[in-house]
């Protein structure tokens, strides 16, 4: 019986080891991800139908055009770096989305330090944490 409970003890050991091994591994890997994407947070006005679709034109043409505005950018701090001279360009391109789609609601643009979940878009996971993000409040930000 001794010998099946130190076998036992034996792999639940060698399982924790791998376990966190393939933990830290991801850690790096996220800790990589973090320090290599300016994220794009858009906060819509209000949870309402109209306004989340509203947030997601916006969304839509800040990546269309934000693009040549952040292209070059190698890494975390250079992307926000850009943005950040790009604040005024960013804010128009937002502001003009919204009136083009029939709304009047107040735009602010602003490149910080945000807390973000794990998200899942399409084939790729950004994994929880702080990101420097170019963060789009229209409206109340509700």
């Amino acid at each position: 019986m001794k010998k099946l409970e130190a076998a036992v003890l034996f792999g639940f050991a060698v399982a924790v080891i791998f376990c966190l091994t393939g933990f830290m591994s991801f850690e790096k890997q996220c800790d990589g991800i973090r320090g290599k994407v300016l994220r794009l947070h858009v906060l819509a006005n209000s949870d309402s139908e109209e306004d989340q679709a509203l947030k997601l034109k916006v969304r839509d043409r800040l990546l269309e055009e934000g693009r040549e505005i952040l292209s070059g950018a190698e890494n975390e701090s250079e992307a926000a770096q850009k943005a950040r001279e790009n604040l005024d360009t960013l804010t128009r391109i937002a502001e003009d989305e919204v009136k083009r789609q029939g709304y009047d609601y107040p735009v602010t643009v602003k490149v910080e330090r945000t807390y973000f979940g794990t998200r899942v878009y399409d084939n790729v996971t950004m994994p929880a944490g702080e990101y420097e993000a170019l963060r789009v409040l229209i409206g109340s930000a509700e």
